[in-house]
């Protein structure tokens, strides 16, 4: 072999193993891809209603109703180049950057947690804004603010517990959760923060240590998910079976609650699936992951799939096939849109443009 063939060869193959290893290299994104749906309609573990409601009178309903999922590259994990160019070429799947899905680097564990307590919550609006929609007295204002997760490891653990009620946090009293997350940001961190909670009717006056916030370094952090609490005058329960998180079912959560406290089948036999997040107000909010929730509903027959309107940039770039994907802003939109769609008026809903 010729020197000049031996370099060319040498060359090469430092080439392609440059290329190989630059391939493994693991890349700040994660992969979103369409996940299960689960009919919130439907039953769950040991066949009871997933949806069940004690002050009130509950009816029957007739179709299905379904929250959309989106699959998510675990915290804990890290993907290369070559997984992220694969993504990209995929029109199911996007390619996200990581710190936006998961801030603060959390292991899988803690953003599970995050994920599961921020889900608890979305429970609980969901009933707020079904039964003020069904004209049901609810107040403005939550009356409590409480704690849905003391994450594992953090500085709370062991102080703070589950259902906790804050009164007060750093000498001051707390009426929404942006409060005990404004106060505790601002202390020193690795100071300890005077927080009063009420437990089981008694109220006590605990010192919660601090970090240093994940996100922000200049600011503490404690390590709770905290979520406003209202005293309802139907308890509501909403039992979905398997692992979902994140705040994007509260509005077919909604649909659902209203569904089974309204006499005659809201979706009158449609297949139907949706996602959002539902403020107590009853307007919705955009999430993450529209196309692929779009893709997963696709798949699974559904007829009839409520979006965001602040999503609808993204559900442009979507492929629905033959499913109607419309806008929604508020409550009543997603049920008027429903009623339209069960009355043969699909043509007559609005859809996203460019």
């Amino acid at each position: 072999m010729s020197g000049r063939r031996r370099t060319l060869v040498v060359s090469g193959t430092l080439l392609a193993g440059l290329v190989l290893v630059a391939a493994l290299l693991p890349v700040p994104y994660v992969i979103f891809r369409p996940g299960p749906l689960t009919d919130v309609l439907g039953e769950g573990e040991g066949g009871e209603p997933i949806i069940t409601a004690e002050g009130a009178q509950t009816y029957p309903t007739d179709g299905s109703l379904s929250i959309t999922t989106v699959g998510v590259t675990p915290a804990g994990a890290r993907m290369d180049l070559l997984a992220a160019l694969q993504a990209w070429l995929d029109p199911e799947k996007a390619v996200v950057p990581r710190d936006v899905v998961y801030p603060g680097n959390p292991s899988t564990e803690q953003a599970r947690e995050e994920n599961a307590a921020v889900f608890a919550g979305s429970q609980q609006l969901a009933a707020v804004a079904a039964l003020r929609h069904l004209g049901y007295d609810v107040p403005e204002q939550a009356d409590q603010v409480v704690v849905q997760q003391v994450l594992d490891g953090a500085p709370a653990e062991g102080v703070l517990e589950a259902g906790d009620v804050i009164v007060a946090a750093a000498g001051e009293g707390v009426l929404v959760p942006d409060d005990v997350v404004t106060r505790v940001s601002a202390a020193e961190p690795g100071a300890a923060v005077p927080v009063t909670v009420l437990r089981d009717g008694e109220l006590l006056d605990l010192q919660v240590p601090t970090k240093a916030s994940e996100a922000d370094p200049q600011k503490a952090a404690i390590g709770v998910v905290v979520s406003p609490s209202w005293d309802l005058p139907v308890d509501v329960s909403i039992d979905v079976p398997g692992e979902i998180g994140g705040s994007s079912a509260g509005l077919v959560f909604t649909l659902g609650v209203i569904d089974r406290l309204t006499p005659g089948a809201l979706l009158g036999g449609a297949s139907v699936a949706g996602t959002g997040e539902i403020r107590p107000d009853g307007t919705v909010g955009p999430i993450s992951g529209i196309q692929q929730k779009i893709a997963g509903a696709r798949a699974e027959g559904k007829r009839l799939f409520l979006a965001p309107a602040d999503n609808c940039g993204s559900v442009v770039g979507a492929a629905p096939g033959d499913m109607v994907v419309t806008p929604v802003s508020t409550v009543d939109d997603a049920v008027a849109a429903i009623e339209a769609f069960t009355a043969g008026e699909a043509d007559s809903l609005p859809r996203c443009e460019a």
